[in-house]
């Protein structure tokens, strides 16, 4: 619990600081470029995690609940899988690169998807040392070397924006992110360095495990960016700018909660053996209570919040902070049950609860869309959530992982926090599908 604490601070220190960084660097970028720009980026990046989310043969995961985890053959095995899918993304990408740009209306995509795919490629190589970190619970040093190479792609961005006034900045930036990352890990992670290997025991464990979170992160990819990839052909590319402003806001919550259950708790439950004991508890109460609280801020203050930071084109991404803040409240909740299935090496309820997630949040995104535009995408996202939710209970309980006082303590909680911020900001919600 010691490790996993020390873990858990060097994770919320390391994304928030990634975020600072990235939130500053957005402040700069969306004064230098133009909101079409953050559109034409947010369609790149769906295709990118995409792509990247239907190729995942579950290696970070194989590699933290394995008995062999720290075996060489073993990791080299996974590192030669992941440089072959590196090359095998890119490939796909340009393929994809004319269909996606036929199917946006956007030609630009022809020439930026396949270079921002380089990114993929560079992502293969990289160690499994960063794995081994991550099975171990040791976390300072990647976290250092982490926060590095996005200051060093950021920097690249603002540079690129000053000189280019173009969204290849974003693009370039991104790769060169990726090739920072490469060989700070490489040179300043601990251990030795990864060879080609293909060992048959090693190959037929990772395809057994990953095969079920290889399906799961196929739906994953439409739970994470199901929304833009939708929104993207009902809004132009201007108010998909402005969407994802408020997204990326909405978002730090739960993307800080989604890298501390990744990281933490597959080691937790590994070693604790269940979900009751009063530490775990005490964790899970902790780290449910911060999220929903920076979920609540950002409902509250969101309209306050966009004014102050950014100029009058991005006034609108307000409301959308507050309905995104309330529609994810629900996924907070639930957020430390699904990694005790991945725990105990039970990736098809894994899958399961994934896949449920997804369909339920597409279905209802694209219903909403179509019959009350944003506004309706946003509340049927959170309907969404509420019913996953129920799925994940019982993917909880087959664990025996499942805290129902916890679960409707967060539950009112989030309900009068929400009542509040819609109370507050009426007007600008109401408003929205007007101006969007």
């Amino acid at each position: 619990m010691a490790r996993a604490l020390r873990s858990t601070s060097w994770i919320v220190l390391g994304y928030g600081g990634a975020q600072a960084i990235r939130l500053a660097s957005n402040l700069i970028l969306t004064r230098l470029l133009f909101p079409e720009a953050f559109g034409l980026m947010a369609l790149i990046q769906v295709v990118i995690v995409g792509l990247t989310l239907f190729s995942d043969v579950g290696i970070g995961p194989s590699i933290a609940q394995s008995k062999r985890g720290d075996d060489r053959d073993f990791l080299n095995t996974a590192w030669t899988i992941q440089a072959i899918r590196g090359g095998c993304l890119w490939l796909a990408a340009c393929a994809l690169s004319w269909p996606v740009a036929v199917f946006y209306g956007e030609s630009s995509l022809l020439v930026y998807l396949p270079i921002a795919a380089l990114s993929l490629v560079i992502a293969g190589f990289n160690p499994t040392r960063i794995e081994t970190a991550h099975r171990h619970l040791q976390m300072g040093r990647l976290t250092l070397l982490d926060l590095a190479s996005q200051v060093i792609g950021i920097i690249v961005m603002i540079i690129g924006a000053v000189i280019y006034q173009s969204v290849a900045a974003l693009v370039v930036g991104g790769v060169v992110g990726a090739l920072a990352k490469l060989a700070l890990t490489h040179a300043f992670l601990p251990g030795p360095g990864n060879q080609f290997r293909w060992e048959r025991p090693a190959v037929q464990e990772l395809v057994h495990f990953g095969k079920w979170i290889f399906l799961s992160t196929m739906f994953w990819f439409f739970a994470s960016q199901g929304d833009k990839a939708i929104l993207g052909k009902f809004l132009s590319l201007e108010g998909l700018g402005i969407y994802n402003i408020g997204y990326f806001l909405a978002s730090f919550p739960l993307m800080l909660g989604q890298n501390v259950t990744a990281r933490v708790m597959i080691p937790i439950y590994r070693e604790a053996g269940g979900g009751d004991q009063p530490k775990l508890r005490r964790m899970r109460y902790g780290l449910s209570g911060g999220l929903l609280a920076l979920l609540a801020v950002m409902a509250l203050a969101g309209p306050w919040l966009v004014s102050v930071l950014y100029d009058p084109r991005y006034l609108q991404s307000g409301a959308i902070l507050v309905m995104l803040s309330l529609a994810l409240m629900p996924q907070v909740i639930g957020m430390t049950y699904d990694q005790a299935a991945l725990a105990a090496g039970d990736s098809r309820r894994f899958f399961i609860s994934s896949a449920s997630r997804a369909s339920l949040q597409i279905g209802m995104l694209l219903a909403g869309v179509i019959y009350a535009g944003l506004p309706g995408a946003l509340i049927g996202l959170g309907v969404a959530m509420l019913l996953s939710h129920l799925v994940l209970i019982w993917l909880a309980r087959a664990h025996g992982v499942w805290d129902a006082r916890h679960d409707l303590t967060f539950a009112l909680l989030g309900v009068g926090l929400g009542a509040l911020a819609v109370w507050l900001h009426w007007d600008r919600v109401l408003g929205l599908s007007a101006t969007v």
